[in-house]
């Protein structure tokens, strides 16, 4: 085992979550009465923000998610990637569920509900939006929270940090054409410029800079990447409430014609979650790994990179867009959906250890 992935898997098994990150739903919830009351009293001001535009990228939104994603990908130490070997099992399970089903799933799920059967009660206008914003939400599999549930269920440090980092790598490859494909299956196109500029701006060009970062802290030693990444923390979820403060001040007009918008939404991600989860879960016990290497291969399954579907929808369609509001309901219920699911993976290991030989990965 290398020293970085040492150092990491040590990070990656360390302190509970903070309370911003255990209350990030209550702060999602104040962002939005505070950006539709703004959006309201201000509107002039919000316009004047969404006009700094450059090559369809709006530049204070482009600053703010450069802040919120480059302090989480400073935890992601690529080295771990030599560590796949030592659990092949549990690591087809997670690409398999999310790669392979997630994205497909959702495209179905959005298919089903926002087009068929909630559509009466959604603007027609934004429909095809709507769809967009939940594949992009499913197409970005999640990087640095699922670090926390990992924590939270005794995972395996060492296959945490080496399941995000072949996510991230095969995210940089995948991401584009994925979304591109799912969103031609669901007939709603998009410039592939665009999509790529998305891509470099908000995955190569911060995983690039953050594991710049990472070699020059650890160059000072481990205690001072340990001591940054505490200090850094706040940044992130800090950068993502102004953020959200921004979209739901160009949102809150939409919102307050239709205030069941947010909980229709909220509906496909749900079944999602419940079933990627599900399923990873049960794969991980058919296969004969560990508990401790289920839960963070189920966990990682049922949450998402929302912060780059926030980037990418808004560089896609705009602000104002169903797709920006799609991904932002992904924010809203991902910490209370992913701490139901942790519960249920902790309570449940007698169950799922009853029905499994030890791993001999």
């Amino acid at each position: 085992m290398s020293a970085q992935c040492d150092i990491a898997a040590k990070q990656a098994a360390g302190a509970p979550m903070s309370a911003f990150e255990r209350y990030l739903t209550l702060w999602v919830a104040v962002c939005i009465v505070v950006g539709i009351a703004l959006g309201q009293w201000l509107p002039g001001l919000f316009q004047a923000i969404g006009r700094l535009e450059v090559a369809r990228v709006n530049l204070p939104v482009g600053l703010l998610i450069w802040v919120m994603i480059i302090p989480m990908l400073v935890k992601v130490d690529f080295g771990a990637l030599g560590q796949v070997r030592r659990h092949v099992r549990g690591i087809g399970v997670t690409l398999f569920v999310n790669w392979l089903v997630k994205p497909f799933l959702m495209a179905f799920l959005a298919w089903l509900f926002v087009r068929q059967w909630f559509a009466p009660w959604l603007p027609t206008e934004q429909i095809d939006s709507y769809v967009a914003g939940l594949i992009l939400l499913a197409a970005a599999p999640c990087t640095a929270m699922v670090f926390v549930w990992s924590r939270l269920t005794g995972g395996d440090p060492l296959f945490t940090l080496s399941q995000v980092a072949l996510n991230d790598t095969i995210m940089v490859f995948a991401f584009a054409p994925l979304v591109a494909f799912l969103l031609g299956l669901s007939a709603i196109t998009v410039p592939w410029d665009t999509l790529l500029v998305s891509v470099g701006l908000y995955i190569v060009v911060p995983v690039l800079l953050a594991q710049a970062w990472r070699r020059r802290l650890l160059a000072r030693g481990p205690q001072v990447l340990d001591a940054t990444m505490r200090r850094t923390g706040p940044w992130s979820i800090a950068a993502l409430l102004a953020t959200l403060v921004l979209l739901f001040a160009f949102q809150g007009e939409q919102i307050l014609r239709q205030p069941l918008v947010i909980a229709l939404l909220a509906v496909p991600i749900l079944i999602q979650v419940a079933f990627n989860s599900s399923l990873a879960y049960w794969l991980n016990r058919r296969v004969g790994e560990s508990h401790a290497v289920a839960c963070p291969s189920a966990l990682i399954g049922a949450s998402n990179f929302f912060e780059l579907a926030v980037a990418a929808a808004i560089s896609l369609f705009g602000f104002e867009s169903g797709a920006a509001l799609a991904t932002v309901v992904g924010v809203l219920i991902e910490v209370p959906v992913m701490l139901a699911v942790v519960s249920i993976v902790n309570r449940s290991k007698g169950w799922y250890e009853s029905g499994i030989r030890p791993s001999r990965a």
